[in-house]
């Protein structure tokens, strides 16, 4: 297929060829360029400086004078597409070195041929303008082979016949002659100047003491003056000071005097305020208190004694309603109990000694639980004495047992027992 290739902006890219026979050329600065396999031809131009070295020995000059000139030349092959297609033409393939032999050359031939049109001392007094004119007359045939020169300097000059030599020497001797008269005159001129300087240095010291003499006196006399105006404006500024000090005492006490009435009045004011207050206070809390309190306790004794009537009224209906229904309910009580002794008599009556026997033996059970209460709390008993006085003692419980149930049911023992046939009270 093919590759891709890359420079970098110090080179330029060639490519000519291509598929279906193209004769196209392309040039690639600082970018990138397809080139297909077999059919495409890819080469590299260097774009940097080069820098040559021109040397002419033993040229003749106008003069007939050989010189050996040697100079500097800073060159490149230019961007133009136009022009680095000119330089493609003529230098693809070559190698850096081969390239700077060809324009070398070529700056040697303008060289020698504008060296052999000017003097020594043409050459040798003004390089910078024999420098130009080489790179005027070179740059348009080493312009046409897309070479660009940027600078063009000459280095040295120098020969082998000492033409320079003596020409520095004869202007050395009239250089040297023209300065000892220089010097010479200068020494002359000098020392008339010093001693017009010395002259007028004297003149204006002369001039300046008598100045300053005037000066000082002047001085004196304006600070003399200046000082009787600067006492005078002192005492009149002590004494205004003073003035001014007295009317701001004045003041301050006339303010202070002021301040004393308005605090006084201030004072006045908070103390009506406190009477006013101690005033409200104690209404608040003495007068208002006390009139509450007797209003209150008034309050009390309306409502206990109104509480008082009532509790009585209520007691009194209370013990009335007590006493009624205590009334109704002995009535009712003496009723049934009238009613219950009626019918227990009705019932005696028709029954007779049978009833009365059920009554007896009914009670029996009582009288024995109330005979055995006590005994039941005696935890041991004993008898003490004979077999006499045991049976006495029983004899003596048994006999009492008639009167206590005459006594609870109103029976009397001896006589219902008297009636049931075989046996004995």
């Amino acid at each position: 297929m093919g590759n891709i290739h890359t420079v970098g902006p110090n080179e330029a890219l060639i490519v000519s060829g291509g598929c279906c026979g193209s004769t196209k050329k392309r040039t690639i600065v600082g970018g990138w360029a397809w080139a297909w396999w077999l059919v495409t031809d890819v080469q590299r131009l260097s774009l940097e400086v080069m820098t040559l070295n021109p040397m002419c020995e033993m040229v003749e000059t106008a003069q007939g004078v050989p010189l050996t000139v040697t100079g500097v030349a800073q060159c490149k092959i230019m961007k133009a597409d136009e022009l680095l297609g000119t330089a493609s033409e003529q230098f693809l393939g070559k190698s850096v070195k081969e390239i700077k032999m060809t324009i070398l050359q070529t700056l040697e031939g303008h060289l020698r041929a504008i060296l052999g049109t000017l003097t020594v001392e043409e050459v040798y007094k003004d390089r910078d303008q024999f420098a130009a004119l080489v790179r005027e007359v070179a740059a348009p045939d080493v312009g046409r082979m897309g070479i660009e020169i940027l600078s063009f300097t000459i280095k040295d000059v120098y020969d082998d016949v000492q033409y320079l030599q003596s020409l520095g020497k004869a202007q050395t001797a009239s250089v040297k002659r023209d300065a000892d008269a220089g010097v010479a005159e200068a020494n002359r001129d000098a020392g008339i100047r010093e001693a017009e300087c010395e002259k007028s240095a004297m003149d204006v010291k002369y001039s300046t003491d008598t100045k300053i003499e005037d000066n000082a006196r002047m001085y004196k006399l304006q600070k003399a003056n200046f000082d009787q105006e600067i006492n005078t404006a002192k005492a009149e500024s002590q004494l205004a000071y003073e003035l001014q000090a007295a009317k701001i005492r004045q003041r301050i006490r006339n303010e202070e005097i002021q301040i004393d009435i308005v605090e006084r009045r201030k004072q006045i004011e908070i103390e009506t305020q406190e009477i006013n207050r101690k005033d409200c206070e104690l209404s608040a809390t003495v007068k208002l208190p006390a009139e509450a309190e007797s209003y209150r306790v008034q309050m009390i004794a309306e409502g206990k004694r109104t509480q008082t009537v009532e509790v009585a009224k209520a007691e009194a209906e209370r013990i009335r309603k007590i006493g009624a229904a205590e009334a109704h309910a002995i009535e009712m009580v003496g009723k049934a109990e009238a009613e219950r002794m009626r019918m227990k008599a009705n019932v005696y009556k028709q029954y007779g000694d049978a009833a009365i026997m059920n009554i007896v033996l009914e009670s029996l059970p009582k009288i024995a639980a109330e005979v055995a209460a006590p005994l039941a709390k005696t935890e041991e008993i004993v008898l003490i004495g004979g077999n006499d006085s045991t049976t006495a003692d029983v004899a003596r419980l048994v006999g009492q047992l008639p009167p206590a149930i005459n006594a609870l049911t109103g029976v009397d023992l001896s006589k219902v027992l008297g009636k049931i046939p075989g046996a004995k009270a």
